[in-house]
């Protein structure tokens, strides 16, 4: 057997590793296992490609390998749980701007063998992934940017933005174009700084509280770039994999925006989310009274009660509240109340977010509601903890048609008999809309780091 043939048995292993891995990761008690499986997939592609006999000098592999691994290991161990979606943006950008150099490479070789054109199929495969590329590379690195704060979460708009993106979108094609019939290398480098160009003006008119679909969208585009340089490299799994994920991506974009009642033209080009505080605000929402609570008195109220529903937040994750949260949940538990999790869609930065941060925690997988099996349930709920959550609570998105979150599925909390708000401030959440729950006189606020507010509170139900 030659060592193409095991560089190809070797690949199929992989595609199967990847596919099986993807399919694990669909849910929360097999994604720890999918993880692992597609993580060997990755390194039998590694070894397999690394014994390809084109490749000849393993210099700059091996020094590359090390920085990035090194990089990569330390960024796995000291990363916290609430800057993952922006880890994700980052490390998504990064596959894209990979794509996009390794087809500006691949044209340059073109041009170094004295060809004055390319192939239908290599042309279509270059010019796409050095485009496409370089666009998700530079939306990523706004994302993240949002995502981390050191860019606004509200919407960034300059006057003619659309015309002048579409005027960059026609210049780009028209580049690639040009740059496919005759090679030419410092048009295609014009072509991927406008590209460059075109991804941050892309993702900056987006508002924080749309970042969760952009993200997915931004995966499936850094997917397809990927398969795109397969085709240019003649690389089946590169092909698989990059496929793979432009097609799961594709299929989570579609969800989010299910999940938030918004297309996916909406949410690229409708500059929302950072600061439109809709027909709530203009209520004089902030002006409404506040019912507040102490932890001794909603621990009493937590001890007697029936059923107990907790909805988590970024705000749970911000205050790394996940482990007192859980303890609060056994300590309820062995009182005999039931608790579960409503764990909306898009809940914290990123799809699953809350999912991985209560399964840090070791919270039972059985626990975890979704919107749809929580909501029917809600009438029947005596006390409703809402820690950290606030857009994906807000009535106004079921009952005022003029706000901007109107037609978003949200969690009903509340339809429950009692609602307990886990908050710092009463400030909005990040679509920037009031949350008139926060006035309704079943809702009480218990104001406070989310952390330590649990903390005392299991203590308190420790004495009741």
């Amino acid at each position: 057997m030659s060592r193409a043939d095991l560089i190809q048995i070797a690949y199929l292993v992989a595609a199967v590793c990847f596919i099986l891995g993807l399919k694990w990761l669909s849910s929360p008690r097999s994604a720890r296992r999918g993880n692992q499986v597609a993580a060997v997939g990755m390194a039998i592609a590694i070894v397999a490609t690394l014994i390809d006999s084109r490749v000849v000098d393993y210099a700059w592999i091996v020094i590359a390998a090390v920085v990035g691994g090194s990089i990569g290991a330390v960024i796995a161990r000291r990363v916290q749980m609430t800057a993952m979606p922006q880890l994700v943006a980052l490390l998504n950008g990064l596959g894209g701007g990979a794509a996009a150099l390794i087809a500006v490479s691949e044209y340059h070789a073109h041009g170094a063998l004295g060809e004055t054109s390319l192939g239908a199929v290599a042309a279509v495969s270059v010019m796409f992934s050095a485009v496409v590329g370089s666009v998700s590379f530079a939306g990523s690195l706004i994302a993240f940017g949002k995502l981390q704060e050191l860019l606004p979460g509200r919407p960034i708009t300059w006057p003619a933005q659309k015309v002048i993106n579409a005027v960059l979108g026609i210049a780009i094609l028209a580049l690639a174009v040009w740059a496919s019939v005759a090679v030419n290398d410092p048009v295609l480098w014009i072509a991927v700084v406008l590209a460059l160009v075109l991804g941050a003006a892309a993702v900056l008119p987006i508002g924080g509280a749309d970042m969760p679909v952009v993200i997915a969208f931004l995966n499936a585009c850094t997917g397809l770039a990927a398969a795109a340089t397969g085709f240019a490299l003649g690389n089946v799994l590169l092909i698989i994999a990059g496929v793979l994920v432009g097609a799961s991506g594709t299929l989570l974009t579609q969800l989010m925006s299910k999940a938030m009642n918004r297309s996916l033209t909406s949410v690229l080009f409708g500059a929302f989310g950072g600061g439109s505080t809709g027909a709530a605000a203009a209520a004089g929402g902030e002006n409404l009274p506040v019912l507040e609570i102490g932890t001794a008195d909603l621990a009493a109220q937590l001890a007697y009660a029936r059923r107990v529903v907790i909805v988590p937040g970024y705000g749970l994750a911000v205050a790394q509240a996940q482990h007192p949260v859980r303890e609060l949940a056994d300590l309820l538990g062995e009182r005999g109340v039931d608790v579960t999790f409503a764990i909306h869609p898009v809940a914290g930065r990123m799809p699953g977010h809350m999912n991985v941060l209560l399964a840090e925690a070791d919270v039972p997988y059985d626990k975890l509601l979704e919107m749809e099996e929580a909501n029917p349930d809600f009438p029947q709920t005596d006390v409703v903890l809402v820690i950290g959550a606030n857009d994906v609570v807000n009535p106004a998105a079921r009952d005022d048609a003029s706000s901007p979150l109107h037609g978003m599925p949200i969690l009903e909390v509340d339809r429950a008999e009692n609602v307990i708000v886990f908050k710092r401030s009463m400030a909005s959440g990040f679509a920037g809309v009031e949350n008139l729950l926060f006035h309704d006189p079943k809702t009480r606020m218990l104001f406070g780091d989310a952390r330590k507010s649990l903390t005392q509170l299991v203590q308190d139900v420790q004495d009741v």
